[in-house]
């Protein structure tokens, strides 16, 4: 049933669509090359093993060059961003780019600090698949004034979410913005997704596995809109599945790493 905000009309995301999506990733599991937050690599690499998938974190920029060619996904994250990654990540972009592989860019704590606020708003004219962010990131990438506190985010996603389709009508890309519910969009059609735990932002690296999620489910043939749904879905039905059996953050990343690799059983 959807639902209207304004001029908004929101849909829920089909758990239907999403066990197709997830079918399909099965089939086909993807390569997928991270540049990402060095806080999170490893949790990362480990998301995107118990889901089935092939992480690889390939950084040195001739390399990444090379890598990002072959494989079928690239995801950037600016969490950790100095020079020499940033030169990684525009070769590794202009080789994925000219192979037709798509990449998402995770957009971490842009809106407040220049250096990576500029870097990102460059990277926008690269043409991402998708864009994964919270509300304050998805707002301060777009140009609007956004609440943010280093890589957290003190608005709304529902608030986000006029920035998100616009960002997604200016890029072309799918835009995903992130909170207690997930709102993705390809700037005309938008899906909520319902779920997850608040258990979830006192662990690191949530979101950037999630982004990666995003980048592996960007591999897929279809619907590209449907895809990153799947990916925002299955992060937030596990994790709030999860966090209702466990006693805090410390037993959380091993139960929710469980969760994944048992959606296949």
């Amino acid at each position: 049933m959807n639902t209207t905000h304004s001029d908004i009309s929101i849909t829920p995301f089909p758990d239907a669509l999403a066990e197709a999506g997830l079918q399909q990733f099965y089939l086909t599991p993807p390569l997928v090359h991270c540049l990402t937050n060095e806080v999170v690599q490893s949790f990362t690499a480990n998301v995107l093993l118990a889901l089935g998938a092939f992480p690889a974190m390939v950084v040195e920029a001739q390399e990444a060059a090379q890598f990002s060619a072959a494989a079928d996904s690239l995801l950037i994250n600016i969490g950790t961003l100095y020079r020499a990654r940033a030169e990684s990540m525009l070769a590794a972009i202009t080789a994925a780019n000219q192979s037709a592989t798509p990449w998402v860019l995770d957009p971490v704590a842009v809106g407040g600090l220049s250096y990576r606020t500029d870097f990102a708003h460059h990277l926008l004219v690269l043409k991402p698949a998708a864009i994964r962010g919270n509300a304050s990131e998805i707002m301060a990438l777009s140009g609007l004034t956004a609440m943010g506190r280093g890589v957290d985010s003190l608005d709304d996603s529902r608030a986000a979410l006029p920035a998100a389709r616009q960002l997604a009508q200016q890029t072309r890309a799918i835009v995903a913005v992130t909170g207690a519910v997930d709102y993705v969009t390809d700037g005309e059609r938008v899906f909520a997704v319902s779920g997850g735990d608040k258990l979830m932002t006192r662990v690191v690296g949530t979101g950037c596995a999630l982004s990666a999620v995003v980048a592996a489910f960007c591999a897929l043939e279809g619907d590209r809109l449907h895809h990153v749904a799947t990916a925002c879905w299955l992060m937030s039905q596990v994790g709030g599945q999860v966090a209702q059996q466990v006693a805090g953050p410390g037993s959380f990343i091993p139960a929710f790493l469980d969760g994944l690799y048992n959606l296949r059983c």
